[in-house]
């Protein structure tokens, strides 16, 4: 299968709720880290993960564009939105950009991870900004826990 093919069933599967169909397309051990629920390993567990993105939202467009592929590993630019079902955001239409790495085994997906402006999308939902900032410092903190990191600090 060709990459920009993986990477637009993908993003159907995800915007669907076809958990299925999106853990298909992972290694039996593969992992899902998303940038808002964390890693979920095994074809269950990114099932499951994908079933909470209609807790707080419906209507969803996921688009890739710009794939490249090189060896291993492949990254894509996106474009996602949802609309909102958190009662504070009164429905708004989240809208944000991101990039997707693919960590690929043969025609499957190893590891998949993410990059978008994570306080962006979270204050389009209307969360209070201290609420934001504890969200923040979790992330912060849990990068600095990773010891690919410890150099840097």
């Amino acid at each position: 299968m060709e990459f920009s093919e993986l990477v637009t069933r993908f993003a159907a599967a995800a915007a669907s709720g076809n958990g299925e169909a999106l853990a298909d397309l992972f290694t039996s051990d593969g992992t899902y880290d998303d940038y808002f629920f964390g890693p979920h390993t095994g074809r269950k567990a990114i099932k499951r993960m994908l079933a909470h993105f209609s807790d707080g939202g419906h209507n969803f467009r996921w688009e890739f564009f710009d794939a490249v592929r090189s060896g291993a590993i492949g990254y894509a630019s996106y474009r996602f939105s949802f609309d909102s079902k958190r009662p504070e955001a009164k429905g708004v239409r989240v809208m944000f950009d991101g990039v997707g790495r693919f960590d690929l085994a043969g025609d499957r997906i190893r590891r998949y991870s993410e990059v978008f402006d994570r306080g962006m999308a979270l204050a389009q939902q209307a969360f209070e900004p201290e609420h934001l900032r504890k969200i923040g410092l979790k992330y912060a903190t849990s990068l600095k826990d990773r010891p690919e990191w410890k150099a840097h600090l």
